[in-house]
């Protein structure tokens, strides 16, 4: 069935079990915001400046042990996120940062409220996406929330043009993620655990 990218979005939300949004519209998050109105299961609270919605999204994954999620729009808006995703990567804290993002034709052309939150955030993101095709977005979204809460947990910004929430594609959200460059270690590796323990022992003074 096809849906638009506003729709794929809020679809693929509901699919990670995501119950709370903290927005600050703007004419990029438009479309998004019309499709998380009609949904019951996610509920929006609109906070008053961008900075306070990352937060915000900080706190609840601080209080709750589940990804927070945050919205916003394009330009200053995204700029605003800076602060909060920094103390969110600097705490290791899960949080999943939706930027919306002029039209596609418009990225690199100095256009009204854009801002290139992908290329400003690159140091204090585990990973950020700039999303160039809707039929791309759901498996975004799948590897954003993975990656935030996997390993050492952290902030993952997506950015999402605004023609992409428009356009419309057969939607199907991923039932798992594969990513080669990203195979995050659990278990310690027992050779460098033996010459860790070598190097205390032998050392002069107790670490």
């Amino acid at each position: 069935m096809k849906k638009t990218g506003a729709q794929i979005f809020v679809e693929s939300l509901k699919m990670e079990q995501v119950d709370t949004i903290f927005c600050y519209p703007g004419g990029a998050t438009l479309n998004i915001t019309d499709a998380l109105c009609n949904c019951q299961e996610i509920k929006q609270i609109v906070v008053r400046h961008e900075q306070g919605g990352v937060h915000a999204a900080d706190g609840y994954a601080r209080a709750s042990g589940k990804v927070g999620v945050c919205l916003v729009t394009s330009g200053p808006g995204a700029t605003n996120t800076v602060t909060g995703i920094a103390t969110a990567y600097m705490d290791s804290i899960p949080i999943v940062v939706f930027t919306c993002q002029v039209t596609t034709s418009l990225i690199g052309n100095d256009a009204f409220q854009e801002a290139d939150i992908v290329g400003i955030t690159r140091p204090c993101t585990k990973h950020n996406y700039l999303v160039k095709d809707v039929k791309d977005l759901a498996r975004i979204i799948k590897e954003a929330f993975y990656i935030a809460r996997s390993g050492r947990p952290g902030p993952v910004l997506v950015d999402i043009p605004k023609d992409v929430t428009a356009n419309m594609c057969d939607f199907k959200y991923p039932d798992k993620v594969f990513i080669r460059s990203y195979q995050p270690t659990y278990v310690g590796h027992p050779g460098q655990i033996k010459r860790a323990i070598k190097l205390i022992l032998s050392s002069k003074r107790p670490v």
